[in-house]
C-alpha cells in the first residue's frame, strides 16, 4: 500500500526536518496522476454525526483493477482520517471501488490500525457503534450539514475561561471590554482527581467574578469535544480513569447551577476563530491556535459555525514514513507534531537544546523562546520549521475549508517566533501556491490579544436572557 502512493518533497524543506513530506503536495500529485491516466472514477465519502447532519467529500481514484489502484488505498485512508477529525462522524459511506470499502472497514475496526479513531469517533463522541458502508456515489447519503450563530454577546458584566494544557486563563469583561485578565500554569493531563479539574477552574472563575458588581454570564472555552456542555471526551482529562469521567462530563453543569447564570462551554478551536471574526470583523475565518496542542475552528462565509469538530491536531499534515508519531491516538504526522508545543519540544535536540524533564511545559517553552529572542541559532531554525510547515499546512487546509482569512496565535507565536511562523508560510504560499496566497490573508493578533483573546470571546457566547 504504502510504496505505490508516491510523496513529495517540498521546494521549502524545514530546516531541523528534511523528511518532511507535505500531504498537499502528496495529494495533489495523485490526482494529478489519475486526471492524466484516463482511468479515474469518482469516490464519495459521506460522514453521518449523531444529529443526522451528513458532511460529503467528492474526490477520484483509480479504478479497481487498474495498474496503480494500490495508490487510492492510503490515499483515502489519509484522506478519511482528515475528514473524521475535521468535521466528525460515526457512519462512514464510501461511495466507489468496493476494494477500498472494505479496506476502510478493516482499518476501522477492532484490532485494526485505527482502532483509537474507531472507539473515539464510536462510543466516545457520537455514542454509536462506528461503521463503515459500501455504496456506489449515486448512493452515498446527500449533504445535509447544520450551521448556527456563535457568541458575539457583550453585554453586562460577563467571566470569559480558556483552558488549555498548561495554563487556564480567565478575564472580567463588562461591556465587551475586559477590566481583568489572569493566566495561571496548570498541568491537568496529570492530575486522575476530577475534583482538582472542578476546583482549579472554580478558583479562576471566583478570581474573575471578584472584579466585577454582579456576573450575568460565563462562557468558556477548552480542548476537546464538548455536547451540550459535556465534555464527550478532551485531552486535557486522559488522566481522568472512565469510571469517574462522569464527573468531568457535569463538572460545567455543576459550575452552572452553582453561579445561576447562562454558561456555554465549547471547543477551544470554535472560540479561536469566532476571536478571529470578531476582530477582523469579517468571516470565511479559520482560527488556528499553537499552544500546548493544536486548536482548530472555522466560522463560515456567512458568519455561523458548523457541527464539525475541527480537531486539526490529529489531521495529517506530513505523509512522510518517518514522520513522528502522536503519543494519545499513536498516529503518524498529525497536526499536533507540527503546530503546538509538542514541535518545540520535538524539534528542540536537534536544534541543540536541551529540554529540562522536571520543569513544566509552560516553563520549558519559555525556556526555549528566550533562547530565540537572544539569537540563538538552533531555536531560530525550529521557528523556522514551524513557518514552513505552517504554508504546506495552510496549503492543505485550503482544500477542505473556504477561507477568506487564516489567523494563527496561541502561546508558540508569542514574541517574534509569531511573525517567524507567519513570514515562512507567507513563503511557501506565494512560491508553491499563489492561488491561495492570492485571496487568503493570514495574520497574528497583536500581543494582547494572542495572550487573552481566547477568554474575551469566549466571554461573549451565552445570550443573557432579559
Amino acid at each position: 500500500m504504502t510504496d505505490a502512493f508516491k510523496l513529495v518533497a517540498p521546494r521549502f524543506a524545514p530546516p531541523l526536518d528534511e523528511g518532511f513530506r507535505p500531504a498537499v503536495l502528496a495529494n495533489r500529485a495523485f490526482l494529478k496522476e489519475v486526471d492524466e491516466s484516463g482511468a479515474g472514477v469518482p469516490l464519495v465519502l459521506a460522514l453521518e454525526r449523531a444529529d443526522g447532519s451528513v458532511s460529503r467529500f467528492e474526490t477520484r481514484v483509480f479504478a479497481e483493477g487498474h495498474p496503480r489502484a494500490q495508490a487510492d488505498l492510503r490515499y483515502v485512508e489519509r484522506l478519511l482520517k482528515f475528514l473524521l477529525w475535521q468535521r466528525g462522524g460515526w457512519h462512514v459511506y464510501v461511495g466507489g471501488p468496493k476494494f477500498i470499502a472494505d479496506f476502510l472497514a478493516k482499518d476501522y475496526a477492532p484490532g485494526g490500525a485505527h482502532e483509537f479513531d474507531y472507539h473515539f469517533m464510536g462510543e466516545d463522541v457520537y455514542e454509536r457503534t462506528f461503521a463503515v458502508t459500501w455504496c456506489t456515489p449515486v448512493e452515498a447519503p446527500r449533504e445535509k450539514e447544520t450551521t448556527q450563530p456563535l457568541g458575539r454577546h457583550l453585554d453586562g458584566c460577563r467571566i470569559g475561561f480558556d483552558l488549555g494544557a498548561s495554563d487556564r486563563k480567565a478575564s472580567a469583561v463588562v461591556n465587551g471590554e475586559a477590566i481583568y485578565s489572569e493566566e495561571v500554569v496548570w498541568e491537568p493531563r496529570k492530575h486522575s482527581d476530577p475534583d482538582y479539574h472542578y476546583s482549579e477552574v472554580l478558583a479562576a472563575l471566583k478570581s474573575a467574578a471578584s472584579k466585577m458588581p454582579r456576573v450575568d454570564a460565563i462562557g468558556g472555552s477548552a480542548a476537546g469535544v464538548y455536547i451540550n456542555n459535556r465534555p464527550m471526551i478532551a485531552s486535557l482529562f486522559r488522566g481522568i480513569p472512565k469510571d469517574r469521567f462522569h464527573e468531568i462530563k457535569s463538572m460545567f453543569l455543576r459550575m452552572r447551577d452553582e453561579f445561576g447564570v447562562p454558561f456555554e462551554v465549547v471547543n477551544d478551536g470554535e472560540v479561536t476563530a469566532l476571536a478571529g471574526s470578531m476582530s477582523l470583523e469579517d468571516n470565511g475565518v479559520l482560527g488556528v491556535a499553537l499552544g500546548s496542542s493544536e486548536a482548530g475552528g472555522y466560522v463560515t462565509l456567512d458568519g455561523n459555525i458548523t457541527g464539525w469538530l475541527n480537531e486539526l491536531a490529529f489531521c495529517p499534515v506530513d505523509y512522510s514514513l518517518a514522520a513522528p508519531a502522536d503519543e494519545w491516538s499513536g498516529d503518524q504526522g498529525v497536526g499536533a507534531l507540527y503546530f503546538s508545543q509538542q514541535c518545540v519540544f520535538r524539534l528542540a535536540p536537534k536544534a541543540g537544546i536541551e529540554i529540562p524533564k522536571e520543569a513544566t511545559d509552560a516553563d520549558n517553552l519559555k525556556l526555549v523562546q528566550e533562547k530565540l529572542e537572544a539569537g540563538h541559532v538552533g531555536a531560530r531554525d525550529i521557528w523556522r520549521s514551524m513557518g514552513y510547515y505552517m504554508g504546506y499546512g495552510i496549503a492543505h487546509y485550503a482544500d477542505f475549508y473556504e477561507l477568506k482569512h487564516v489567523l494563527i496565535l496561541g502561546r508558540c507565536t508569542s514574541g517574534s517566533g509569531g511573525q517567524m511562523i507567519l513570514d515562512g508560510a507567507n513563503e511557501v504560499l506565494r512560491a508553491e501556491f499563489p492561488e491561495i496566497a492570492a485571496k487568503v490573508n493570514i495574520q497574528l493578533p497583536d500581543e494582547k490579544s494572542r495572550r487573552v483573546g481566547q477568554s474575551i470571546a469566549a466571554a461573549s457566547l451565552p445570550a443573557i436572557k432579559r
